[in-house]
């Protein structure tokens, strides 16, 4: 699969814009199927370069969120959501993720550590609504931005798809703090959420 994305992803920068629209296409198709996204974010600073491979990755990535809502929404009022909000647990926790709304989502997109992808379901089948789910989207710059400026310092999609990568600056270590720091806070924040809800 990464083979094959990262010799898409070659081809399509010698398309000039065209190459570029397609991207972002390819980018919302990942995002809604759960592929492997990350290659793309590393491949669109190989390809484009810091700035303008950020903003396409942002661009898709958040399109793509757009599309697993509208996607996904559906199943938040399906039977299985009904039967798994039976247990008082999990109806707490949706139900904390839906209150505290964007300021637990943005949190939740600063970590590095919580794929964009499977995030955006997982935000989705909280019930969240439309609009504190874009705004929060703001979140996955910094983590964008660095992994395209690595994209960028190997500079070749195949390198990459092949796992090469390059050495990791202090600026990694830093955003990997802070991603930690907002992870621990957003479970933090749901937890007590939860509690309280359980409680009423």
């Amino acid at each position: 699969m990464i083979d094959w994305i990262a010799s898409v992803v070659t081809h399509l920068s010698t398309l000039g814009a065209w190459g570029a629209v397609l991207f972002v296409g390819l980018y919302i198709v990942a995002s809604v199927t759960m592929a492997p996204a990350f290659i793309l974010t590393f491949a669109a600073g190989a390809v484009w370069g810091l700035w303008r491979g950020s903003i396409l990755v942002y661009l898709g990535a958040v399109l793509g969120a757009s599309a697993v809502y509208f996607v996904a929404g559906k199943l938040v009022r399906s039977r299985v959501i009904r039967w798994l909000d039976r247990d008082p647990r999990v109806a707490a926790v949706r139900r904390a993720v839906t209150e505290q709304g964007v300021w637990i989502m943005f949190l939740l997109r600063l970590s590095p550590l919580v794929p964009f992808v499977q995030l955006n379901y997982a935000l989705v089948l909280s019930g969240v609504r439309y609009r504190d789910y874009l705004i929060a989207t703001v979140g996955m710059w910094p983590t964008i931005v660095m992994y395209v400026y690595y994209g960028k310092v190997v500079g070749d999609v195949a390198a990459l798809a092949a796992g090469v990568a390059p050495e990791r600056g202090p600026e990694y270590y830093i955003l990997l703090a802070l991603g930690l720091v907002a992870t621990v806070v957003a479970t933090t924040m749901v937890t007590r959420a939860a509690k309280r809800a359980m409680a009423a």
